[in-house]
């Protein structure tokens, strides 16, 4: 057939099912849906088959909406089967768009808090040490008295400010207690001076007596290996019958620098005595 000018253009057709067929079946009642089961956007009205769970579009929403013809979930396949149970079923749509779109925000946050959330792992801390494990630092005169300093000059009844109902001076038992913890430390520094210096003074005689102690010991070793080192030498210096080998540099039997080696030997065995004391 030949198509001229004149001839009207056919008009496009909605792509919409259009049946008077009507499933004889109880409608299906929107209120009892779930809010994510049904899609009530003006001009896309869906929802969720009962029968064959497929989202199907609903039809004649201003007239009598039903559901339109379709398939099951092996819609688009090659053995396609339709959904005769829920084909053409009457849908009763009582609730509004707006109501319904109002339940679907109120639920989106609910669902998402029941979503699993990242598990983050837990930082490790070092565990605090136990009551009988902590040291506690001794407390100096100097920091006392700039405890007190400070005190001093935030009290009110330090400075003399503070006053009862009767208009007499309020004593402060925080100052009073610095100030006595201050003159107990001054009265025994100079004792706690003595100590310090005398420990340190053991410290340097024990330092000393180590040190002479190891160069005595390596002396003592090496007495006890000298034999034993001479006689290597000895028949390291006799050569066999042939060609005389190649010379080469002789093997040091002491240290080049005493001095410096001894003040290494000291420094070893100081550190050595600091790592016991600790254990």
């Amino acid at each position: 057939m030949i198509t001229t000018p004149a001839m009207p253009k056919a008009s496009k057709r909605r792509r919409k099912t259009r049946t008077s067929n009507v499933n004889h079946r109880p409608p299906v009642i929107a209120s009892r849906l779930k809010v994510n089961e049904i899609d009530l956007t003006p001009g896309k009205e869906h929802l969720v088959c009962p029968d064959c769970s497929t989202w199907v579009p609903i039809t004649g929403v201003l007239g009598t909406p039903k559901l339109v013809p379709h398939h099951t979930g092996r819609a688009k396949t090659a053995e396609p089967r339709r959904c005769t149970a829920g084909s053409n079923r009457q849908v009763t749509i009582d609730v509004e768009a707006d109501a319904w779109r109002t339940q679907l925000i109120e639920a989106a946050p609910t669902t998402a808090a029941r979503r699993a959330t990242k598990v983050l792992p837990k930082p490790k801390v070092k565990p605090a040490p136990a009551a009988s494990q902590v040291k506690p630092a001794p407390l100096s005169a100097e920091q006392v008295r700039r405890a007190f300093r400070q005190h001093q000059q935030q009290c009110l009844a330090c400075k003399g400010e503070a006053k009862n109902r009767d208009g007499q001076s309020l004593p402060c038992p925080d100052g009073e207690r610095l100030a006595v913890t201050f003159l107990r430390l001054l009265r025994q520094e100079p004792k706690r001076q003595a100590v310090r210096e005398f420990f340190a003074q053991e410290r340097q005689r024990f330092d000393r007596q180590y040190a002479e102690a190891a160069a005595a010991k390596r002396a003592s070793e090496w007495a006890a290996v000298l034999p034993k080192v001479k006689d290597a030498d000895t028949r390291r210096s006799q050569l066999p019958d042939g060609d005389r080998p190649t010379d080469a540099r002789s093997v040091p039997l002491v240290p080049v620098n005493e001095q410096a080696f001894d003040q290494r030997q000291a420094e070893l065995g100081r550190r050595y005595a600091e790592r016991m004391a600790t254990v």
